[in-house]
């Protein structure tokens, strides 16, 4: 009996799997079953005309209870439109027809599809829509689309551009990408006209050997960036996440640089300014913001610097970092705020790698997340000296009697609130979303605090200073109501 009762319960788990496997595998005709997608919309937003796109991501689920064929998923306009596709581990492309045959969806299953963009070039100077639409023939004949879509934007393409005598670039009309490095050879000046944005790709830079002038105006200013002009999330654009490019470095050979009204962001070091000549300007950076940095913002060595109207913010290592050298800041802000490790450096840090000559610091604002955000350090058996902060805020411990010579007028943050960490200072801080407007708030102490005698006459924006003028970089502005 025993042998019996095995061998029907064998039988009848035989029948149950088997009935098991035949609904799993199971596949419908009817028309009321439908895939679902993880989108109705793939948007690669805006991308350069001829330049390959990142890979989005499209998942095709299958909720409808039963398994469903796909007779063909093809892509509408093939080649036309400068989309890629590939469906589940096959490319869409010319050898079949841009489409794809007998694509089986189980019940509780899905496929994933990767499309990218090479757009043609537009008609357009501004940017020009591009779309296409991905096809799902289900077997039952019902068709069921994904609408691709993005901006076509032509652009000027450049790859390592060498300069060897006295040359203009103009990208004030047409958006410019650097592929590789700008060299500028010693003896060579390389001028940047007014309005000029140059997208550089993730390991582009400048190596200036000889003479950089970035001479933007108020209305007009300059911007160095990088090339990717799509999100990472939908919330996030690339433009705000850092190590973008390589940024800008001045060789020993380089002098009288000049960066106006020009902005840097989303580097790895933004500029590196090499061992030089103390008695000689390497480097006059003047209206010019520097922000988003995985590296240091501006880092000098044993070089004559000067800063005036100058934003520095959010470096994972030091936003200003001074080796030595002659260095004169003034209506700076230097504001360490980064997001994305907390052991973030300085907003200002110095030593004597190389002799101090000078460094000067009027009617800054120094401020950032942590107690102290200013670090000076003697790394040899010179005195570390010849430095002076006068008519600063600054977020560190008050100085002890012996250093009070190197701190005149200055205003101590108070470190002991640490609710807004010197975020006060400022119109918004956005950490979830990243957006950082560094312009002053109106309940700010930098307010009215400068030094009237040495406050610059404008600020980074071109704004005349009051009479009783702000400490930092901007001057505050009152909304208007």
């Amino acid at each position: 009996m025993l042998k019996k009762d095995i061998i029907l319960f064998l039988s009848f788990a035989m029948v149950w799997l088997m009935a098991a496997c035949q609904d799993d595998d199971s596949f419908t005709t009817s028309p009321s079953n439908l895939l679902t997608f993880s989108t109705d919309t793939v948007k690669l937003d805006t991308l350069f005309s001829n330049v390959p796109s990142a890979a989005k991501t499209l998942w095709a689920f299958n909720r409808s209870g039963d398994g469903l064929r796909c007779t063909s998923i093809r892509l509408e306009r093939g080649a036309q439109s400068g989309f890629r596709v590939n469906v589940d581990g096959i490319y869409l492309g010319e050898d079949n027809d841009y489409s794809t045959n007998e694509v089986e969806v189980r019940n509780k299953d899905c496929i994933r599809v990767f499309i990218e963009a090479t757009l043609p070039t537009a008609s357009i100077a501004t940017p020009e829509e591009q779309s296409d639409n991905l096809i799902f023939t289900l077997e039952s004949g019902v068709e069921q689309r994904v609408n691709l879509n993005a901006w076509a934007w032509n652009a000027r393409l450049l790859r390592n551009v060498h300069i060897t005598k006295d040359s203009t670039l103009d990208a004030s009309t047409t958006p410019t990408i650097i592929y590789g490095d700008i060299r500028v050879d010693s003896g060579a000046t390389l001028t940047i006209t007014p309005g000029s944005t140059l997208y550089f790709h993730s390991d582009a830079g400048m190596d200036v050997y000889g003479r950089l002038r970035s001479i933007g105006t108020a209305d007009n200013g300059i911007l160095l960036r990088g090339d990717r002009i799509d999100h990472m999330f939908n919330y996030l654009p690339y433009d705000r996440v850092p190590a973008q490019w390589m940024g800008v470095r001045f060789h020993s050979s380089s002098f009288d640089n000049e960066l106006r009204y020009t902005e840097l962001h989303s580097t790895n070091t933004a500029i590196t300014v090499d061992s030089s000549d103390v008695a000689r300007q390497t480097l006059l950076l003047s209206h010019a913001t520097i922000h988003n940095c995985q590296g240091y913002g501006l880092v000098t060595t044993n070089a004559k610097v000067t800063l005036e109207d100058v934003q520095i913010t959010n470096t994972l290592n030091d936003c200003l970092l001074v080796n030595g050298g002659d260095v004169s800041v003034n209506n700076a802000t230097l504001a360490q705020f980064y997001p994305f490790d907390s052991q973030r450096g300085a907003a200002l840090a110095f030593n004597n790698s190389y002799p101090i000559v000078g460094l000067s610091v009027t009617n800054s604002l120094l401020t950032g997340y942590a107690d102290n955000v200013l670090m000076g350090s003697a790394v040899d058996t010179t005195a570390l000296d010849h430095y002076l902060f006068d008519y600063c805020i600054i977020r560190t411990p008050k100085v002890t009697t012996a250093d009070s010579v190197h701190f005149t007028n200055v205003i101590y943050e108070d470190v002991k609130d640490t609710t807004t960490m010197g975020e006060k200072h400022f119109y918004k801080i956005d950490t979830d979303n990243l957006i950082y407007d560094f312009r002053l708030d109106s309940v700010s102490a930098a307010i009215g605090k400068a030094n009237p005698a040495t406050a610059l006459p404008d600020d980074r924006l071109g704004v005349i200073r009051k009479k009783t003028p702000d400490i930092g970089a901007y001057e505050y502005i009152k909304p208007e109501d």
